[in-house]
């Protein structure tokens, strides 16, 4: 079988894209890094996963493609055991991918969402996110990242309806909802399910990220003036310190890489 060097299709700050990222450090796999401009993502998930996927990550590993980072930790688990991501227990196994399906699809968003309205309020913050999407020989080039800035900022509007003061309130509590969760799972443990660090605490740590900006984490810029209130408001809570601690013994030193 001809031996495939594994491609990760990312989003240099996307918190997706940190779970994927978080998962091939974790296991040690070699592999390479691609990256789209924002909006321009979509077409490439689309065409590398034959419809099956709107937006990175996807990995292409071993012949095959797979799109989403639940189902790339899934392949990496499946092929790379060591250390392993999924819990021994069976019930701490179902408790894992459960909290995980329950991050993915309610607080990912909800942060993404978060953090759109508010950058897309400053100019300075939104080009400076967006231009980490872009490829290196033009990144920096000022009529290009205004440009993209200005595509990107109506292409999260279309899809994601950011501009909404309601839909952005609703985030809000659906976060609140989240952390309150994650807490109450947490209590006074380091890990939320068995005795070592598994697919839930992986997952709940990168997305949140965006708003705790652990140093470990991708470069993202502060919150934007009209966010501060909200993220001053969980800094206190205990969520937060956890995210940092389960970064700084679990990512790495540095920061992860950004986009390539």
């Amino acid at each position: 079988m001809a031996d495939f060097r594994p491609t990760l299709w990312h989003i240099g700050v996307s918190h997706y894209s940190e779970k994927a990222r978080w998962a091939l450090a974790l296991k040690g796999v070699e592999h390479d890094r691609r990256s789209a401009p924002l909006g321009a993502h979509m077409l490439a998930a689309l065409w590398l996963t034959r419809g099956g996927q709107v937006t990175f990550p996807v990995l292409e590993l071993e012949g095959e493609t797979v799109g989403g980072s639940a189902a790339i930790i899934g392949a990496l688990e499946a092929r790379y055991p060591a250390p392993p991501l999924y819990p021994g227990d069976p019930e701490d196994r179902r408790r894992a991918l459960e909290f995980e399906a329950y991050f993915d699809e309610r607080i990912g968003p909800a942060v993404r969402l978060i953090g759109w309205h508010h950058m897309r309020r400053d100019q300075e913050r939104m080009g400076a996110v967006v231009e980490r999407s872009l490829p290196g020989p033009i990144r920096g080039f000022g009529p290009v990242r205004s440009a993209a800035a200005r595509v990107s900022g109506t292409m999260v509007d279309l899809r994601f309806r950011v501009a909404s003061d309601e839909a952005e309130a609703r985030a809000r509590a659906t976060v609140l909802e989240g952390i309150d969760r994650l807490e109450s799972e947490l209590g006074e443990g380091k890990y939320l399910f068995g005795d070592g660090f598994s697919v839930a605490d992986l997952t709940a740590a990168s997305l949140l990220y965006p708003i705790v900006l652990p140093p470990e984490a991708p470069r993202l810029p502060s919150a934007p003036a009209s966010a501060r209130p909200f993220v001053d408001e969980l800094r206190a809570r205990p969520f937060w310190g956890w995210v940092e601690r389960t970064f700084a013994r679990h990512r790495g030193r540095g920061p992860a890489p950004s986009a390539s």
